[in-house]
Parts: structure tokens; sequence; C-alpha cells
């Protein structure tokens, strides 16, 4: 019996290896580090004859604190789960991630699924069972230098305000010269109009229809909506007017915009540029929003309405709700009514519950004591119905009383 050992044949594979890189500031000096980044990883990987190049996934002028925003990061990982990776190359760990959790969440991911992570400034790879506690060291150090950053950024900021020095120049009908904001002509034209619309009884949705067929675009070049409209009705520094510190970033990991409720003082600077708008015409303007708002819906003329129009209305915020209603693929409909302000500015402005219209006619058929909701009934007995915070309805009845239904 003659018996031979059969070597295994295996063919080397070459890694796939792919590089991330990523700056903070979208300027000129961080364009040519970028640049470099990229030319390096580039190099070194077609320099190594065992490694295929996987491609380069680069992120510029992004925060390093998230990852929701960084699309090329996201697209990395996904090329990952699928299999296209099997080392990722990085100049640091602070361009990889400065939030710590996020950091180590996606070394762990990627590490269970094959993939390695290079650092090549701390010398360090995911693959080395010592590295984890290094690496979760190095970026909290990471970390508190973006909050540190992050925290001389604001302080020269708000002592920017507190000169009188605005720190935003992005407003349409102007641009930032040294610091400045000067009028651009044919913008400000538009700016009085949509003003001169206001008062003369336009509605958003007519002035909208209007700069369409005039051809007029927005700041960003794209179609002029109805919210762009209403923001530059509200907007003082038309006046040549700035309030100051408005709004504020909640901190330097989420990086969510707030707006200022008084949690940290603002300014009126009066006379900071040249106006587009008379003050007593934005004054106008102001009281005019008002009295619509006071109105409604009914204040857009002859509109689509029900029983519940108008006679709705959020405690948080004062606003009214409104009825919005979706179809669904299989062609079913959702009926649901919602604070005017949650559905045009978002949560951080009002965060009152949205309510069925299914939900508002059982409350109504428990105030009522009726088996079944009956409209007829409702616009005779209940005057209004207030949407409280603590989830509940507040029913004022046509004899005064008042009366406390839980909706959910």
């Amino acid at each position: 019996m003659i018996i031979r050992k059969i070597e295994p044949t295996i063919s080397a594979k070459k890694l796939r290896v792919a590089a991330y890189a990523r700056v903070s500031m979208d300027n000129e000096s961080m364009s040519n580090s970028f640049e470099a980044q990229t030319d390096h990883f580039k190099k070194k990987i077609e320099c190594e004859p065992n490694w295929e190049f996987a491609g380069i996934y680069a992120d510029e002028g992004i925060s390093g604190t998230q990852k929701a925003h960084r699309k090329e990061f996201l697209r990395m990982l996904d090329d990952c789960d699928a299999g296209k990776i099997d080392v990722i190359l990085t100049k640091s760990i602070s361009r990889f991630a400065r939030n710590t959790i996020t950091l180590l969440e996606t070394v762990r991911h990627l590490k269970e699924i094959g993939v390695e992570v290079r650092f090549e400034r701390e010398n360090l790879n995911t693959m080395d069972a010592a590295s984890e506690l290094m690496m979760t060291i190095l970026t909290s150090f990471a970390q508190e230098e973006s909050r540190s950053i992050s925290e001389n950024v604001k302080w020269g900021i708000r002592r920017g305000f507190e000169e009188g020095h605005m720190n935003s120049f992005t407003l349409y009908g102007y641009r930032a010269d040294h610091g400045k904001l000067k009028v651009v002509p044919e913008e400000a034209a538009v700016v009085k109009l949509i003003f001169e619309n206001f008062l003369n009884g336009y509605t958003t949705a007519k002035t909208e229809k209007q700069l369409a067929e005039m051809g007029v675009r927005s700041y960003r070049g794209k179609h002029f909506s109805k919210d762009a409209i209403r923001q530059i009705l509200r907007q003082e520094k038309y006046t040549g007017c700035a309030t100051l510190q408005k709004y504020y970033i909640e901190n330097h990991i989420t990086h969510k915009k707030r707006r200022n409720l008084g949690e940290l003082p603002q300014y009126f600077v009066a006379e900071s540029h040249e106006a587009i708008i008379d003050k007593a015409i934005f004054d106008e303007v102001q009281k005019e929003i008002k009295r619509r708002r006071e109105l409604g819906i009914f204040a857009a003329g002859a509109v689509v309405t029900n029983c519940f129009t108008s006679k709705i209305r959020c405690e948080k915020c004062g606003r009214n709700y409104r009825r919005y209603k979706k179809v669904y693929k299989n062609g079913t409909e959702l009926v649901r009514w919602q604070c005017s302000v949650k559905k045009t500015l978002g949560d951080d402005y009002c965060d009152n519950d949205d309510i069925t219209e299914e939900e508002l006619k059982y409350a109504c058929t428990l105030v009522l004591g009726s088996a079944v909701f009956d409209e007829e009934e409702f616009c005779e007995t209940v005057t209004n119905i207030s949407v409280t915070k603590q989830g509940t309805l507040l029913f004022t009845l046509s004899d005064k009383s008042r009366c406390v239904i839980d909706w959910r």
C-alpha cells in the first residue's frame, strides 16, 4: 500500500484594501489636506503586490462626531457588509470618528464580519486584541478635543454677538461683503414684491405661482417655495436690523440646531445694514400674519372644510390643528389632525401629539354622550377643542362649560 500526502494548493488571495479620508472644514487649506490624504492612500495601496485597490471613500467638509451625515463613510460600511472590502486604511482615529461610541460600535461590527481597520498615526489595527482599550482612550481624547474646539468656536461667536456682529450671511436679497450685508438690487425687488403681495391679500401659494411664472429662483437657485416666502415675510433683517442668537447648536456630538427660547441671551442690533423693507411695512405684515393665523384656514378664502376646521387649537404653541390625509399603496386612508407649526417647522418648534380623525370623533361621542358621532350636534354644542401637553383634549362647550377627555 502506497500513501502519498496531497499538499493543499492554495492560491494567495489578494486583500481588497480601501481607504477612508475626511476633513472637517470646507476651505482651501483643508482641501489641500483632503487631496493629500486621498493621493497618499491610493499610491500606498497600488504599491503593495498583495493588495487589490477597493476604492477611496472620502467625506469633505464634514464633522467626525456624527456618522449620519457622512455619506461616503456609510457607503463604505455598506460595501463592507456586502463583502467588497477586507481592510480599511485611515490616517488616524480622529479622521475615522471623534465619537467614542460611534468608533467602538463601528470597529466591533467590522471585526465581526472580518474587516480590519488600520490607523496609521496610532499604528493600531482592529484585529489586534490589545488595540480596543488603546482606541477607547485615544478616541476619548479626540472627542474631548472636538468638544474643546466647539466651545472655543462658540465662545468666539457669542462674543461677536455681544459686539453686534452677525454670524450668518445666507439671506435672499443680500450678499456678504467684508462681514456686512450688501443689497442685491434684483433680489431686493423680489423681496419688496413678496411684502406688497401679502398686504394686497395674496396668499403665499399665489405669490409662489407668480414667482415661478416670472422665472425667479431662490437663494440656492431652486424653486421659490411657500415656506421660503413665509420665512422672508417674518425676517426682521429686511428692515436693516438684526436679532442675534435666535438659534444655537445643542452640542458638539448631535450638532442639532435649537431655537433659543431663553436658554441664551439675544441681542438686537438696530441699523446694522441697509434696509430693503420699511419698518412700518414690516410691522403691518406681522399684524396681517397674526390676523390670518387667528382666522385659521378660513383666511385662504374658498377652501374645503369640515366640522373640526379652526376648532382645534394647540395649547402648547397657540396655533390651529390642520387636517392631513395620507393614502397608502393598498388604497387605505389615514386622516389625522396635526399642529400647523409642527407640520411646517418640525418638532423643535412644537412637539404636541397628532390625533387621528377617528380618535377625535370617538372623544366627541364621549363628551356629547352619544353612541355615534353626530356632526350637526358637534357644531351646535362644541365651541373649540384645546390639545393639551398631557395628551388630553379640553372641550369648551357652547354653554361655557368645559370637559377634559384623555383621547389616548
